[in-house]
């Protein structure tokens, strides 16, 4: 079984208006990790959604060279977990040694 950013972080939540980000957000809330888009990945990394979980799949994706046409820019998965690394280095390595566990 597939997680999910709704499994992991509640429910959506609306907020009181509308963009692209919350529209690419609420879009990917119910999705498997798994079946997300490179951008969607992008997305969680850079917002901060369920990082713990998004960074490995987008380091397997970029180790696998996928690439399904929805970056930006060439290079954008690689931006943002390379962002991701250095805002919370700790809190990720922390959870993914804790999901290595639950394994």
């Amino acid at each position: 079984m597939s997680l999910t950013l709704s499994q992991i972080l509640g429910p959506w939540q609306q907020p009181d208006f509308e963009s692209g980000l919350i529209a690419r957000c609420r879009n990917a809330w119910n999705k498997p990790l798994e079946s997300l888009s490179n951008h969607e990945l992008v997305t969680c990394l850079q917002q901060d959604l369920a990082s713990a979980h998004i960074l490995p799949l987008a380091k397997k994706r970029l180790h696998e060279r996928v690439d399904d046409g929805t970056e930006l820019f060439d290079g954008q998965l690689a931006e943002a977990i390379s962002d991701a690394e250095k805002k919370k280095p700790n809190q990720i390595i922390t959870a993914q040694r804790a999901s290595r566990v639950a394994d």
